[in-house]
């Protein structure tokens, strides 16, 4: 795909912004990005990132809870208040340790989902996404059933039913 501001150069940049419901995509090259003054990271650090999602975060959430806050990592030593302080892990086995405070502030920041669902390619043929769409829906018909909220399945249940019959 060719860049939209030069015409010259490969698109390596995809820009998507959705204002009012409304989505608007432009393809860019690199050059033309600088010169729009876009700064382009192809890897973001993950001190960077836990930054970033502590800032979103007020100290006296998710991180808080008094229990947690004594947390400790038998092998680096790391406290709760250590990470929120510097928001860099010491060692992987922090993850399993800090596993709790972490995934409900990802949770708090990814408006309540931990598990990457991905996306859709626009170009996707209609049944790929009739199929992605019933498989989610599935999901969470049984996540509905297991969690005993039976008003909710029923109405999963009536959606997947009305996915599944071919239209007319």
């Amino acid at each position: 795909m060719q860049c939209q501001i030069c015409n010259d150069n490969e698109a390596t940049i995809h820009l998507t912004e959705i204002s009012g419901g409304e989505r608007k995509e432009m393809h860019i090259c690199e050059s033309c990005a600088a010169e729009q003054g876009i700064i382009v990271k192809s890897q973001i650090p993950i001190n960077e990132l836990l930054s970033g999602l502590l800032a979103s975060t007020p100290p006296e959430d998710e991180l808080s809870g008094s229990a947690e806050t004594k947390l400790q990592c038998p092998r680096c030593g790391l406290t709760l208040e250590d990470f929120r302080k510097e928001a860099v892990l010491g060692c992987p086995y922090d993850y399993e340790v800090f596993e709790k405070p972490l995934s409900n502030l990802i949770e708090n920041v990814q408006n309540g989902k931990t598990v990457h669902c991905g996306k859709v390619p626009s170009r996707a043929p209609a049944d790929a996404k009739k199929q992605i769409k019933l498989l989610n829906l599935k999901k969470q018909l049984d996540e509905a059933v297991k969690a005993e909220n039976y008003e909710q399945a029923a109405k999963l249940r009536d959606q997947i039913e009305k996915t599944e019959k071919p239209k007319q």
